[in-house]
């Protein structure tokens, strides 16, 4: 999680266009980021693959009201519902959107080339079949800011006890100096998400971030294979909630659809 993912760029930019509150070129820039293209392939009613203006308008007329995200990792099917070919996609991705209002979903396949400093990157989404049931394993806001907490505390402690690399000023410092670079000139989510959900995708992506500093870190005082058999189960259950947090977040917009707040 030390990025965010390119799906929570398409879910929550796609859900400001369809709703109208951003224009097509907007949310295209805000989705490509510093991709060099996106194009999306397997479209009904396309024979090839179109740019994300086009495939956006499509799935509108196609009968997509809003985008969901999915992160699963292995044994997580985390925001999938299906079919088995579309969870293995999504699976080998490590992330997926799937549509609201049609039995659509996109998997990203990412192509990059050229020298460090000069990566070239096209990213091509897959549009899929996928099963119209709910998201797995996805929580409200309320109860994924809830556990966020109470997972951060628990893991700060053991990490914290173990002498874990990541669990203190150190790696702190490192957080904020990423996040400093990577917010220049980007907003957190997209324009009509609730101040909630930019206020939990903020501590998901800041809890995946101490996750993976800690896990780059080498083992920090955890030298016997009883404290690093600790830090892992420290760190797997927050991991795990944090990105349960992040598609809490990025599904809020259409959660708040279906219950008729907008």
């Amino acid at each position: 999680m030390l990025s965010e993912p390119r799906s929570g760029q398409l879910a929550a930019w796609g859900n400001a266009l369809l709703a109208g509150l951003v224009s097509p070129d907007d949310a295209v820039l805000a989705i490509v980021g510093d991709d060099a293209v996106h194009r999306v392939e397997g479209l009904p009613g396309e024979s090839g693959p179109v740019g994300l203006t086009l495939a956006l308008g499509r799935l509108r007329a196609l009968g997509v009201t809003g985008l969901r995200v999915a992160l699963p990792a292995p044994g997580h099917p985390l925001g999938l519902s299906g079919p088995p070919a579309f969870n293995a996609r999504a699976l080998e991705a490590e992330e997926a959107v799937v549509c609201h209002g049609s039995a659509l979903g996109l998997v990203p396949e990412v192509h990059e080339a050229g020298p460090d400093g000069d990566v070239h990157v096209e990213v091509v989404w897959r549009c899929l079949a996928v099963r119209e049931a709910p998201p797995a394993d996805v929580p409200s806001l309320g109860e994924a800011e809830r556990e966020l907490a109470e997972a951060l505390r628990d893991a700060t402690e053991v990490l914290s006890r173990l002498d874990v690399a990541g669990s203190g000023p150190v790696a702190e410092a490192a957080v904020d100096a990423y996040r400093a670079r990577a917010e220049r000139g980007r907003e957190v989510l997209a324009p009509g998400y609730p101040p909630r959900a930019v206020r939990v995708l903020e501590l998901a992506q800041r809890v995946g971030l101490l996750i993976a500093v800690a896990y780059e870190n080498g083992h920090g005082g955890a030298v016997s294979a009883s404290e690093m058999a600790a830090r892992a189960e420290a760190l797997r259950p927050v991991e795990r909630t944090a990105r349960r947090a992040q598609v809490a977040a990025y599904n809020a917009f259409v959660e708040e659809r279906e219950r008729g707040v907008r």
